[in-house]
């Protein structure tokens, strides 16, 4: 395999492992066990706005080079400043960051019930300063190592539980619209914010690996495409497998699903590995939010004060830790208002800024405060 190839590939299985962080392992099973005999309309909302939405979002951020700065800035200096710093707080410190502590922690906790929340916070944010210090080989990290063992572990689980496991039989959907559910518990996975960001690392390692001045269209498509078959493929696995599931996994807290499923399907022991694993890897998206937010404090600080990076990591990662207090549900329920709202808008900021670029269509305020408008028109006036 070229080393070109050999990049593509494991930039393709790094965009997984950031992706499939705190919202992709819940999400999936939360639809599967609420939806049971509608999953399939339910699923096809899911991926449009848990991966195709975000995925789009990524490749749009080729256009403007992975500079999110950039790309926001078409709507203007301050309002520009304003989306960013909102959506680097919903996915750092605030909500990402914290959501990825509180699933490791209510998953290992089916294990190991003595589990203390905050002594585990403190833990885990210092072992994301350890991996986020050297920023280098964050990709490489995660792209070499901790993605192919999260592809194992969760293939792992989901042939076990489809293929031989017993199945229960699935019941009727508990909603009136599943498709409609999938598509609201797609905003939920926080992807197509992330994915902004996530765009910066990954066009950086691309263009380290292509000969300069060829596009990097075709490859960052090629890894994107990757990215978005495997997140695609472990969403529908682990629904069917709720579905299928659904009576062992009654009365199970929504941030202990995956600890659940994985004892139920491969045993105590066993599924004590697995889970561990999947914990390790969960703390993955972690470190990739933690260096975006880290180096975007860092960068706006510098310019009246002096603060380094490591400094900016340990500010990040403090407040991740205090909001992790708020465990997994209050932290969701925290975030999800203000996604509903902002989600549209975003993808439409994508379509009107690939346009720009592409046919060169100026209008970029009007859309997006248009769409802003009759969304929250829609769901607090009307």
């Amino acid at each position: 395999m070229s080393q070109q190839k050999s990049s593509t590939l494991s930039t393709g299985l790094a965009m997984f492992s950031m992706f499939f962080g705190a919202g992709n392992i819940t999400f999936p099973l939360i639809v599967g066990q609420m939806v049971e005999g509608g999953l399939l309309w339910a699923l096809m909302g899911l991926i449009i706005t848990a991966v195709l939405i975000p995925f789009s979002g990524l490749f749009s951020m080729t256009f403007f080079s992975g500079n999110y700065e950039n790309f926001f800035d078409r709507m203007g200096k301050g309002p520009g400043l304003f989306v960013i710093l909102l959506l680097l707080s919903m996915i750092g410190p605030f909500g990402g960051i914290p959501r990825c502590i509180t699933l490791t922690y209510s998953t290992l906790k089916v294990y190991f019930p003595h589990l203390h929340l905050l002594t585990f916070s403190l833990v885990s944010c210092a072992i994301i300063f350890l991996c986020s210090w050297k920023k280098s080989r964050i990709l490489d990290l995660i792209g070499y190592v901790l993605s192919p063992l999260l592809v194992f572990f969760l293939v792992a689980i989901i042939v076990k539980g489809l293929f031989f496991s017993p199945l229960d039989p699935v019941g009727p959907s508990h909603v009136a619209h599943p498709f409609f559910y999938g598509l609201r518990e797609g905003y939920n996975t926080m992807d197509l914010l992330a994915a902004f960001f996530f765009s910066t690392l990954v066009y950086q390692k691309l263009k380290s690996q292509v000969k300069e001045g060829k596009s990097l269209l075709l490859p960052v498509f090629k890894a994107t495409l990757i990215g978005a078959s495997l997140l695609s493929v472990i969403y529908i696995g682990f629904s069917y497998i709720a579905a299928y599931h659904s009576a062992a996994l009654d009365g199970t807290g929504v941030d202990q699903l995956l600890g659940k499923i994985g004892q139920v399907i491969l045993g105590h022991y066993a599924g004590m590995i697995v889970c561990m694993s999947i914990a390790l890897t969960c703390l993955t998206t972690a470190i990739a939010l933690t260096v975006v937010c880290a180096e975007f404090l860092q960068k706006r600080v510098s310019s009246f004060a002096s603060l380094s990076y490591e400094w900016s990591l340990i500010l990040v990662l403090l407040v991740a830790a205090a909001v992790s207090t708020l465990e997994f549900s209050g932290i969701v329920k925290l975030l999800f208002p203000v996604l509903e709202v902002v989600y549209p808008s975003l993808l439409v900021l994508c379509l009107v800024n690939v346009f720009h670029k592409t046919f060169g269509y100026k209008p970029v305020k009007v859309p997006v405060f248009l769409t802003l408008f009759l969304v929250l028109y829609f769901q607090y006036i009307a």
